[in-house]
């Protein structure tokens, strides 16, 4: 059984950030990465699936997703970080230090790491459409973030998968750079508020497909191209060319191993007070797995600053 001061679980802009600032600290922290076969618990979060970023400061010319992740890791390394390719199965939160079993243990029937402080920065995953070519299209025409991706589709005619807030607030923001934007809906009626519809109704760049569901995705040279649509009712067919698609049906935070240890929203997500403490002292929760509302790189990367902070001076106070 190895101890450490500090781990974090979860390797996006959270918990790297947070690794280099504990590791600057001389708290010798572990990044347990997640495992490179796992869709919602990968090294290197979600951003090892978007093409370009060109939002995040510091890069006037913008970087790809990957490239971002794999300089912050590099940092991280560079100041005494150390990693582990695994995904944390089960933790111990009952009682100091706090015990975390790993997938890459042979004996699973005792903890494989302990830790005095433990930073939770495992993200959350956005609910997809379950197609086929989903993956490969994700950054070429295919997004879930309209704040990080709608420059890229000026001028082009594209579409929103929703029907709640989240997705009228996309289309909205997107008709700034679109020509079109379809909203998609499977029902009749939305369920975002009355304010968020009057605006989207009486925005003239914003139609509807009601009754619809996205059945299938069309590309050409791996380049989304279109979108075929089925009625719910009817169950006909129909061709809609767009050459955007953003999915805007929910995100789920990626927290079952701490569920029922830790306090938690009605929708899974972390809940934190004073900053990034949690509801068990000595651990901390950081970027997307506490904040579903603004979901942004670099948002994420400053809670992952702050965690690390009260981690250090939450482990002073326990001399």
């Amino acid at each position: 059984m190895e101890h450490k001061k500090v781990i974090i679980v979860g390797s996006g802009p959270a918990g790297l950030t947070a690794a280099i600032y504990t590791a600057r600290a001389d708290l010798e922290p572990m990044v347990i990465e997640g495992e490179p076969s796992s869709t919602s618990d990968q090294p290197g979060g979600q951003l090892m699936l978007t093409t370009e970023i060109e939002n995040f400061p510091g890069f006037p010319e913008g970087l790809m997703g990957p490239e971002l992740m794999t300089n912050m890791r590099a940092q991280a390394e560079r100041f005494g970080a150390s990693f582990k390719t695994a995904k944390v199965t089960k933790v111990l939160l009952d009682s100091s230090p706090f015990a975390l079993y790993t997938s890459d243990q042979q004996d699973q029937n005792e903890p494989a790491l302990t830790c005095d402080a433990l930073i939770v920065a495992t993200g959350a995953r956005s609910i997809m459409l379950n197609l086929e070519s989903e993956n490969e299209l994700i950054g070429h025409g295919l997004s879930t973030c309209a704040t990080c991706d709608g420059f890229f589709f000026r001028g082009q005619d594209i579409a929103v998968v929703g029907g709640g807030d989240s997705a009228l607030e996309e289309a909205l923001f997107l008709t700034k750079f679109a020509n079109s934007v379809t909203i998609i809906h499977r029902r009749d009626t939305l369920r975002a508020s009355k304010i968020m519809q009057d605006r989207a109704f009486s925005n003239e760049k914003i139609r509807f497909e009601w009754n619809k569901t996205v059945t299938a995705l069309h590309s050409k040279d791996s380049v989304l191209t279109g979108v075929t649509l089925e009625d719910t009712a009817t169950y006909e067919n129909t061709m809609l060319n767009v050459t955007g698609l953003f999915v805007a049906i929910g995100h789920s935070p990626n927290t079952d191993v701490f569920k029922g240890l830790l306090e938690m929203d009605d929708a899974g997500y972390i809940i934190s007070h004073s900053g990034t403490h949690t509801s068990i002292d000595g651990v901390f929760a950081c970027g997307d797995v506490q904040d579903h509302k603004y979901r942004q790189a670099i948002t994420a990367a400053g809670s992952g600053c702050m965690a690390a902070i009260d981690v250090e001076r939450w482990l002073e106070s326990q001399h």
